[in-house]
This record gives structure tokens, sequence and C-alpha cells, in this order.
């Protein structure tokens, strides 16, 4: 076997097409797109290679048939609670069922991150924003992946902790049918605050998209503050991102809550583009966009998942997710349009947020675990992530 760093076109589409491979034998699986990923380890246009560096392999075999494939990347603001040492991340791992292969993938990662003074490494995971290919899939094989989503062969959990990963923490979905009636206390909560004229929920108006990017910054910042991440986005990232999903975004499902004008919560949900790209093979070109405006305007996606949720810290507890949440359902139930939700991932160590899918009477649906390899547990023990201390923002 031999490791080859990738750094020409050649070796790009074969890092792209591997996961495809790999992937080939389970009838549920979705490739992600190709443009999407590589836009990931673009300098251009990822804004981490700022703060650090990634670098990609593949292993071949004696054949020069590819086998397997790792990133390994780290930066700056990559930080969890309770981590006083620093971590580097590996991710769009990919491997053949051979404990040697990946062996060598993590070692050739391992001293990639080492040298660059990291003492341990997560993952698999992303190396950008966490909702997308986040974790590696432990349950959750029986059904389609929805967009963003880690879809893995099962025997991958296996490679991983036989060469000394550990459970970092675990990531739960939840999913939840639209036209189950939601349990009494969100309509009590719902009528509380409707009858309080200085709070409002509404969803977006594609109209004036400036303002509910400043809005997402906003409640964003100061919500997952308290995650320890330091970790901010600029109205520019977010007005990017919102001209990205225009074509896709229904603005009846992206919701905001005010008080007296000033944004509190925010619930952001878009149609699983995944119901159209899974016909794209990873591309996304004329003809494909094409295709998605022609399925999108047939209605075809009966599907929504979770971007997004957060409540100002000041308001948290008071009931306005359940005044957000149930504001949104009203209208969903109007429309019949959509009978599929789910959620975006909450981790172990964040049980409000599992407790309001709960709440919800939603299902689990998946488990990812983010995983940790110290390089020296002399130095460093192992410690699962911590809970989140919610008595301090």
């Amino acid at each position: 076997m031999r490791v080859v760093a990738i750094n020409t076109p050649g070796l790009i589409r074969e890092f792209l097409n591997f996961n495809a491979t790999v992937n080939a034998n389970n009838p549920n699986y979705i490739r992600a797109l190709d443009k999407e990923v590589e836009q990931v380890f673009d300098p251009t246009k990822n804004k981490l290679f700022k703060e650090g560096d990634a670098q990609r392999w593949i292993v071949q075999n004696n054949a020069g048939e590819t086998i397997g494939r790792i990133a390994a990347f780290y930066y700056s603001k990559y930080k969890n609670k309770g981590t006083e040492y620093p971590v580097g991340c590996v991710g769009y791992f990919d491997c053949i069922n051979d404990q040697s292969a990946a062996n060598l993938l993590f070692d050739t990662a391992k001293l990639w991150l080492a040298q660059n003074g990291m003492e341990a490494m997560d993952g698999p995971i992303n190396f950008g924003d966490r909702d997308k290919w986040w974790g590696l899939m432990i349950e959750g094989f029986d059904e389609e992946p929805m967009y963003g989503m880690s879809f893995n062969p099962d025997y991958y959990e296996q490679l991983i902790s036989n060469y000394g990963f550990e459970n970092y923490y675990n990531q739960y979905y939840y999913k939840a049918n639209i036209f189950n009636e939601l349990p009494p206390r969100f309509k009590e909560r719902y009528e509380k605050f409707k009858a309080k004229p200085d709070y409002k929920a509404k969803h977006l108006d594609t109209s004036n998209l400036e303002k509910y990017a400043q809005d997402f910054v906003t409640i964003y910042n100061s919500a997952w503050a308290q995650h320890g991440e330091a970790k901010a986005i600029t109205f520019d990232q977010i007005m990017k991102l919102f001209k990205t999903l225009k074509p896709i975004m229904d603005p009846r499902v992206i919701w905001f809550a005010y008080y007296k004008e000033e944004p509190i919560a925010m619930f952001i949900n878009i149609p699983d583009v995944n119901q159209y790209f899974k016909f794209f093979n990873g591309k996304l070109g004329l003809l494909q966009k094409l295709q998605l405006l022609w399925m999108k305007w047939r209605g075809n996606n009966n599907r929504l998942t979770g971007l997004a949720f957060g409540v100002v810290p000041k308001y948290q507890s008071l009931g306005i997710d359940s005044f957000l949440i149930y504001s949104c359902s009203l209208l969903l139930l109007e429309l019949k349009k959509y009978s599929e939700y789910e959620m975006g991932w909450a981790a172990d160590w964040n049980p409000k947020m599992v407790n309001i899918y709960k709440s919800l009477g939603a299902q689990p649906s998946r488990r990812m675990v983010t995983f940790r390899y110290i390089f020296d547990k002399q130095v460093h023990p192992f410690e699962r992530h911590p809970i989140m201390d919610y008595s301090t923002p």
C-alpha cells in the first residue's frame, strides 16, 4: 500500500469518486455535490484556511487501486469546552473493510497534525460548519440521509475504534410526522405569547433578506456563545448562505421570534434538497439546475430538515421555543405540502436541546458519533465532552 497526497485534478477526482465507490452497495446512499466538497478544500472559498490548514490523501493498493481516503485539518477557533490543549481534526474518511489500510490513513493524518502542533484529533468531522458531514453514522442506515448528513458503511465504527478513537460525544437526530398534533403545552404557550403584543413570530420574507440575515447573526452569536467554541458568524457569511439557499428555500418554514422588534429566537428549516440531489450523482451544472427547478415546481419533495434552532439566553426557559415552533406548525398544517420532518443533530452534551426534540413527540431516527484520539494519554487523559452548563452564558 502507498499513501498519495492530493495535489492534481486527477487525484481530486479519485478522492471524490471513492466515497461513491465504497457506498455503492447501499441503495439509500446519496452522493454529496462534488462542488460543495471541493469548496471545503479551496482556500479562496473556505475562510478557515486563514487560521489553519488542511491536507488530503488517498491510499492505493499494490495494483494502484484506491482503497481509502482521508483529510486532516486544524484551525485556531476549533475549541470544545473543557479542552485546554490543541486538537486537530480528521474527516472525509472512507476505506474498504481493511484495518491495515485504515490504520495507515489515521497514522498519516496523525503525523501531519502532530507536525502542526496538535495533540489530539477529533473526527470524522467537517472542515467547516457543524451542519454538514459531522460525525460517523452509527444508527440510521435504513433511510436516505438528509442533506448535509454523514453517511457511511456500518463497519467504519469498528475500524475507527480499533485504531484507538473513543466516543467523545453522541449526536442524536429525531424525526416527526408534521401532521401529528403537538403536545397541549405548545398551544398553551403559543396562546400566552400571542396575547402579548410585544412578542411576534413571523417567517422570512425573501424581499428583505438583509434584515433576516442580520437577525440570524444576532440570535446565533448570542445563543451559541455559551457553547464555549469562541465561534461567531458575520452578516456577510449569512447573506452568502441565504443567497445560496434562495433557489431551494421555502420562506414559510424559516421563522424568527421578536420582542419589541428585537430578534430573540429562530427556527430555520429547508426542504430536504437530497430529494433532488440524489438524481445528480454529485453534479450541479446547468442541466441539473434546470431539473431541480422543474422538480421543485412539481412539488415532489415532502421532507423538511432542520438547519438551526436557537433562543437568546435571557429568553430561554420562558416558552419562546414553543411559541415559535407552534407558529410554524400552524402554517405547515395549512399548507399540507410537507409531511416528514427530521431535525438537525443535538449532542448528548446539550440535554436541553435533546429534551426539546423529545417534547415535540419526535422519535429517534439516527445516531452519529464524534470520536477523539489523544496522541499521548499520559499527558492528556481522555474525557468525554462535558455537559453544557446552562447557569452561565
